[in-house]
C-alpha cells in the first residue's frame, strides 16, 4: 500500500507530490491534462494586490515555503523555471503615487513595496507619473516544471496520462484500492475539474477562464515586467506575455475573438510600438467566490482530500497549501480556518 495517490499534477499537485516524496513518502500521480489552467498561466508570482495596493494574504509566509521547494526541484531536476523580475505598477496620477508611498508605509506591505518611484523611461511606454516597484517578484515558466516534473515521475514508475475513474475507487480499512493501487489517501488536485468529482463537486468551485498573448515586440526592450490594465511580461528573443482577461460566465478553455480583442485594446493604450501575434491560449482559473482556497479532508470518506481554489495566484499559494495539507494529514494538525472546507460545508448545513 503506497501512501497518496494524487490526481492532477499542475501547480497544486507537484507541489503536493515534491512534499511527500520529501518525507519519504510513496505517490503515484494521475493526470490526462485536460486543466491546462497551470500551463497557461502566465505564472507571475506578487505579493501584493497593485489594483489596491493591499497586501495578499499570508504572503511572507507564502513566499517562504515555496521558493525554497521550487529552487530544490530545480536542482533535483536540473533546470531553471523561477525567473526574479522586478514588476513595476504604472502610476496614472499624483493621487496614485500618494497612495502608493501610503501603501509603502505599511508593515505588512513594507518588505514589498519599494518607497521610491521608478522614474526610468521605457521608450514606447508614456507614463509621466512612473511606476511603483515591488520586490520579491518573478515568474515560473510553469510548462517547464510541468514537462519536467511529469518526466521525473515517470523515470520513477509513478506516473499515468490515464483518466482517473472515480466509480474505480473502492473504499478499505485505512485506505483505499483503485485499480490495482492500493493507497492510504487520495489527493484532488483536479483545478476546474473538480466539477466532475462525486466526493467534492459540492464544493463552491466556480472559475474564471482568462486568456493571455503572446506578442514579439522588437522595439519594446523590456527587462521589468509592466502592470497596468493588463501586464507585459518579457520572456525573451523579443516575446512577450500579455494578459489577462477574466470572464465568469465562459468556463471553457477556447480563446476567444472577444478576449483576444480586449486584450490587443488594452495593449495598445499602453505601447505605442508595433506587435506581432505569435500565439492566443486560454484556460479556467480554480477560483472560489469568497476568494479562499478549498482544502481540507472528506466529511464522510477519510481517506480522500482536496486541494483546490489557488486562483490567480498558484505559484504563491501551491507549496503553501499543499504542506497545509500534508500536515494535517499526517501530523493531524488543524488547518488554517480561512482555507478549510469545512467553512463551506458549514454553510450548507445553515
Amino acid at each position: 500500500m503506497i501512501d497518496f495517490i494524487i490526481v492532477g499534477n499542475g501547480l497544486a499537485g507537484i507541489s503536493f507530490a515534491e512534499i511527500a516524496l520529501q518525507n519519504n513518502k510513496s505517490i503515484f500521480v494521475f493526470d490526462n491534462n485536460s486543466q491546462p489552467s497551470s500551463r497557461v498561466a502566465g505564472g507571475l508570482y506578487n505579493p501584493v494586490v497593485l489594483k489596491r495596493f493591499s497586501g495578499v494574504w499570508k504572503a511572507k509566509e507564502q513566499i517562504d515555503f515555496a521558493f525554497p521547494l521550487y529552487h530544490n526541484i530545480q536542482s533535483k531536476l536540473n533546470v531553471v523555471f523561477d525567473f526574479e523580475l522586478p514588476i513595476l505598477r504604472k502610476l496614472f496620477s499624483v493621487e496614485e503615487q500618494n497612495n502608493w508611498f501610503h501603501a509603502a508605509d505599511k508593515p505588512n506591505l513594507a518588505p514589498f513595496l519599494d518607497a521610491k518611484l521608478v522614474t526610468s523611461s521605457y521608450s514606447s511606454i508614456d507614463s509621466p507619473f512612473h511606476y511603483g516597484k515591488v520586490n520579491h517578484t518573478g515568474y515560473l515558466e510553469i510548462s517547464i516544471l510541468i514537462e519536467t516534473y511529469t518526466n521525473f515521475l515517470k523515470s520513477i514508475n509513478c506516473f499515468s496520462d490515464d483518466t482517473f475513474n472515480y466509480d474505480e475507487i473502492e473504499f478499505l480499512e485505512g485506505g483505499i484500492k483503485y485499480k490495482n493501487i492500493k493507497a492510504k489517501h487520495i489527493i484532488f488536485a483536479e483545478g476546474f475539474g473538480l466539477h466532475a468529482n462525486p466526493y467534492f463537486n459540492d464544493l463552491p468551485l466556480d472559475g474564471t477562464k482568462g486568456e493571455l498573448l503572446i506578442i514579439k515586440a522588437p522595439n519594446l526592450k523590456l527587462d521589468v515586467v509592466i502592470k497596468s490594465s493588463v501586464f507585459i511580461l518579457p520572456i525573451g528573443n523579443d516575446l512577450y506575455k500579455v494578459g489577462a482577461t477574466y470572464d465568469w460566465i465562459d468556463k471553457t478553455n477556447t480563446p476567444t475573438q472577444a478576449g483576444k480583442d480586449e486584450l490587443i485594446e488594452k495593449l495598445s493604450e499602453l505601447i505605442s510600438c508595433d506587435f506581432e501575434i505569435v500565439k492566443h491560449f486560454a484556460g479556467v482559473r480554480p477560483t472560489v467566490k469568497d476568494r479562499r482556497p478549498l482544502v481540507g479532508t472528506h466529511p464522510i470518506h477519510s481517506q480522500l482530500h482536496v486541494l483546490n481554489g489557488l486562483g490567480t495566484r498558484g505559484v504563491m499559494l501551491g507549496p503553501y497549501l499543499a504542506n497545509q495539507l500534508f500536515q494535517h494529514i499526517e501530523n493531524n494538525i488543524p488547518l488554517e480556518k480561512e482555507i478549510d472546507i469545512t467553512r463551506c460545508y458549514k454553510k450548507n448545513r445553515n
